[in-house]
């Protein structure tokens, strides 16, 4: 299990990070009975904005995209990229802290490597009880 956060084109001061690691990987793991081999890279607008259009030929701003990059009975292999802009803008619309919009988006990218869709209405309903779940465990635990 490894889970790493890296900065791409930002400057960001991740808070309880071997904490947050922990987190997913136990997560992760209690969810699918796999190992998790994470690399989440912070980043601005622009930057998700290329990823987006280059690889998924979207044209428009994001707050996470999610690649799994390869899938074992024992191992989920991925990268998470995430849009601090984003972030940002979401939890002043939301009116939430920046940590918990931010908690909830990593998370979301996490429980779609599990194997969870958001695609219809009752998919997206399962993913928010999911997110609300993970928040609160990710709570107590801290």
């Amino acid at each position: 299990m490894s889970v790493s956060f890296h900065v791409a084109d930002v400057t960001f001061n991740l808070k309880n990070k071997l904490k947050l690691k922990q987190f997913i990987a136990h997560q992760f793991k209690a969810k699918t009975q796999k190992n998790i081999s994470l690399s989440v890279v912070l980043c601005s607008d622009e930057y998700l904005l290329n990823i987006n259009k280059q690889f998924l030929q979207h044209d428009y701003f994001t707050d996470i995209i999610t690649f799994p990059l390869e899938e074992t009975p024992r191992k989920t292999t991925a990268e998470i990229y995430i849009s601090l802009d984003r972030i940002w803008d979401n939890a002043q619309k939301q009116k939430v802290e920046f940590d918990e919009e931010f908690h909830r988006v990593l998370f979301h990218g996490i429980i779609h490597l599990a194997g969870f869709k958001d695609k219809t209405k009752s998919e997206r309903e399962v993913m928010t009880k999911q997110e609300d779940i993970w928040l609160a465990d990710f709570e107590k635990s801290s």
